[in-house]
């Protein structure tokens, strides 16, 4: 296998990496038609891998960096593909979120901004692989809370009506994104509370992260001691069946 893709020159990898894309678009259209589930996790995750790292470790695996290179301009030339066809096929003459945006900032700025969220594509990858690798384990270790990752981790925009080409695309990238940034936080509300349950020295910041950690205002003061720290754990999980943060649903008596 690897002397057949050394053989093969470097737009030759390309066109065989973007038509292996193209034919795997249909075919999560055709599952998804067939079964919904393949929108949502674990379905979910096997559809992302195959269109994201999965041709860059191929692409390593058997030709080296440009294999790489191969499989990240397939991909942008699939992206594009796809794309186009879809507004030309579906979208009609419906307004679009890409053109509108580029009345208000620019058509450069706007395509710059798209692009400039692509990079974080292996970021948030990195996170998914730690919320089906790692909390599984802190959950058998310390009893945090099992979640329906399926709660979060979806896609359902292509269910707007008239969202198609680009549009539809980012939208579902930030479908995607959404959840995993929410898991991801939702689950990091157990390791804080459960560990450091004591409240940061600077105002501002305590302020910043309420949103995101609501029992904050519950963690000991900055000016407390260890022994309050203590007092606080025993009393927030001693017994406890699950030891989820304080404001959890499975907690009866919320914070």
């Amino acid at each position: 296998m690897n002397e057949f893709f050394n053989d093969l020159s470097w737009p030759t990898l390309t066109l065989l990496f973007a038509a292996v894309l193209l034919a795997l678009i249909g075919a999560a259209r055709l599952c998804y038609r067939m079964n919904p589930d393949h929108a949502q996790a674990p379905l979910l995750d096997i559809w992302i891998s195959l269109f994201t790292w999965v041709p860059w470790a191929i692409g390593i695996l058997h030709a080296g960096w440009m294999g790489l290179l191969a499989s990240l301009v397939a991909q942008l030339m699939v992206l594009h593909i796809f794309c186009l066809s879809d507004r030309f096929l579906r979208g009609g003459k419906s307004p679009a979120i890409i053109s509108t945006l580029e009345k208000m900032v620019g058509v450069g700025r706007n395509q710059m901004g798209l692009y400039t969220t692509l990079p974080a594509l292996p970021l948030f990858l990195q996170v998914r692989l730690g919320q089906c690798v790692l909390y599984p384990i802190l959950r058998g270790a310390v009893k945090f809370p099992k979640y329906q990752h399926r709660d979060w981790i979806s896609v359902s925009r292509q269910k707007f009506e008239g969202l198609a080409g680009y549009d539809l695309l980012f939208c579902l990238y930030c479908d995607w994104a959404a959840g995993v940034y929410s898991l991801g936080a939702e689950m990091l509300r157990n390791v804080e509370s459960f560990w450091c349950p004591i409240r940061f020295h600077h105002e501002k910041k305590c302020e910043n992260c309420r949103m995101d950690f609501p029992d904050l205002g519950g963690w000991v003061k900055p000016e407390g001691n260890m022994a309050e720290v203590s007092l606080e754990l025993k009393t927030r999980y001693a017994g406890r069946p699950t030891n989820s943060w304080w404001g959890h649903s499975d907690r009866k008596s919320p914070s």
